[in-house]
């Protein structure tokens, strides 16, 4: 099995490797490559306890998605964010679950809803690496991302009282909406709780970059099992932590824990990416000879699978341009007396990019094949569905969403927009070399630099600290007062993330590239 499992990583590298050489996003190869090994005869079939799924796969995803966005820039848009979370994906649900229930034999409206749950959120990670070869503006990435955090909750939770629905055959209103609330708060308290509890033990414990590390990985997991434990959601528990624990990063990590930390999030967030699609691809002549056991054809189920994802496109890009009604109707006098036609194609481009990914997959492998000793109804159907909508959203809408945007030119007053953020950074650098004057200068009136011609090298280097490569004339001690130039800028940076005009991923870039200049003056 072992020689398998690496074959498989090799494959998905090669896979990313082949997408950065098509200037494609890696995930829409990742679900092709899950297609194609599913129909290789002869590989063994892997069975994983579906209830270990969510824990294995869900945490970790979570985690890096969460710490990679800017809750600051979430804060504007929470109204936004907060109605594709929560209203958006309700209405999908339903939508799915009525669609189901009438097209397809056998599909009660609980069944429904458990599928809505399953293939209703937008999945943040293949959003991400598709919209990464256009230019959109900020506000849309900002909404796409906090949407796709807070609508796995959402989703999730109506997929688990769903599944419960089921299983049991029954629902209580009461009980499901005290849950709900439960889940919705509880959840995020615990997530916070321990957010603060984690970051005290790496303040107070005598860690290094590779326990820092080590701890970070396991930290998602502690959240989720223990929200989970008392009945709250552990997805949210996991989102609301690492949000609190990413803006204390300069607080309890070194620049080391930093870098070593981003490096193995984003390769550990890429294999876990690939080998869910091949989960899924090693699974379909399970699931295929599981259908035409229960008297289902494989065109029959890929036509059900169809019909949900143009269920899952229409609703999407009918309460985007809803709500772009109710910005129109409601806040009439703070938009531009004219708005140009173009404007009117960004609901359309916002209902585009609901491309369904891993969490969706998760959740689809995560329902059990027995419920209370009675096979699941409907399961490996379920199972195909979602397959077909992952990879329809990610095929055709991942391939054509780069090439609408930029013929459509919807977005030609980016323009303006680059200069705005070329005229932050300007405004950061500036604010740098002020500090880092300030603060060598005052370190040469204390005489620690001894010469007038030193101070002058150190302002030098640090203009040009990415093209310098002659450090050769910095002692331990220049060398020291560098690095704690290096810290003042930092506690300039986030003096300046406080202000809300400032871009907080430019700040973010700027603390990166501190990182590295300090890794650099230590290891000269």
């Amino acid at each position: 099995m072992l020689p398998f499992f690496l074959a498989i990583v090799t494959v998905i590298v090669l896979l990313n490797m082949l997408a950065s050489k098509l200037k494609v996003a890696y995930p829409i190869l990742l679900v092709i490559g899950g297609l194609f090994i599913g129909f290789i005869p002869g590989l063994p079939v892997i069975h994983i306890k579906p209830d270990l799924i969510f824990l294995v796969f869900l945490p970790p995803l979570l985690f890096f998605s969460a710490g990679a966005a800017s809750f600051k820039e979430m804060r504007k848009w929470w109204r936004m964010i907060g109605s594709f979370a929560f209203l958006v994906v309700f209405i999908t649900a339903l939508a799915v679950a009525v669609a189901a229930n009438y097209f397809i034999p056998g599909f009660s409206i609980g069944l429904g809803f458990l599928l809505g749950g399953i293939v209703s959120p937008p999945d943040a990670v293949s959003t991400a690496a598709i919209t990464r070869f256009v230019k959109i503006p900020k506000v849309l990435t900002t909404v796409l991302e906090g949407e796709s955090l807070v609508n796995d909750a959402s989703s999730l939770i109506i997929f688990r009282f769903a599944l419960i629905a089921v299983g049991t055959g029954q629902f209580i209103w009461q009980d499901a909406t005290l849950s709900f609330f439960w889940m919705v708060l509880g959840g995020t308290g615990i997530g916070l709780l321990l957010g603060w509890f984690f970051v005290q033990m790496h303040k107070l414990l005598p860690t290094d970059a590779p326990t820092d590390t080590v701890f970070i990985l396991i930290e998602p997991y502690i959240m989720y099992l223990i929200a989970e434990h008392v009945h709250s959601s552990g997805v949210l528990a996991v989102v609301a932590g690492s949000l609190y624990i990413s803006k204390k990063w300069l607080v309890f990590l070194s620049s080391t824990s930093r870098l070593r930390v981003v490096n193995v999030w984003q390769s550990l967030i890429f294999l876990l990416n690939g080998i869910v699609f091949f989960i899924i691809g090693l699974a379909l002549p399970d699931i295929v000879k599981g259908l035409r056991a229960e008297g289902i054809s494989l065109s029959t189920a890929i036509g059900y699978g169809v019909l949900i994802t143009v269920v899952l496109i229409v609703i999407r890009i009918i309460c985007c341009y809803a709500a772009q009604a109710a910005t129109l109707i409601f806040r009439r006098k703070s938009l531009p007396a004219e708005i140009p036609w173009r404007a009117y194609l960004v609901p359309l481009i916002m209902g585009w990019t609901g491309m369904r990914g891993v969490v969706s997959l998760a959740a689809a492998l995560s329902i059990p094949v027995m419920y209370n000793g009675i096979a699941f109804p409907q399961r490996n159907l379920i199972l195909l569905i979602t397959f077909v909508v992952i990879f329809l959203t990610l095929v055709i809408q991942g391939l054509t969403l780069p090439i609408f945007i930029r013929k459509s030119k919807v977005f030609e007053h980016l323009v303006l927009i680059d200069s705005q953020e070329d005229e932050q950074e300007k405004k950061i650098k500036n604010g740098l070399r002020k500090e880092v004057y300030t603060f060598l200068k005052n370190r040469y009136d204390d005489g620690h630099l001894q010469n007038s011609v030193l101070f002058q090298k150190m302002m030098q280097y640090w203009e040009e600290n990415e093209k310098a490569d002659d450090d050769e004339w910095m002692n331990e001690e220049t060398r020291q007062i560098y690095i704690e130039s290096l810290d003042a800028q930092r506690k300039y940076l986030s003096e300046l993330n406080k202000q809300p005009d400032i871009d907080e991923d430019l700040i973010r870039r700027q603390l990166y590239l501190l990182d590295l200049q300090e890794e650099r003056m230590k290891l000269g």
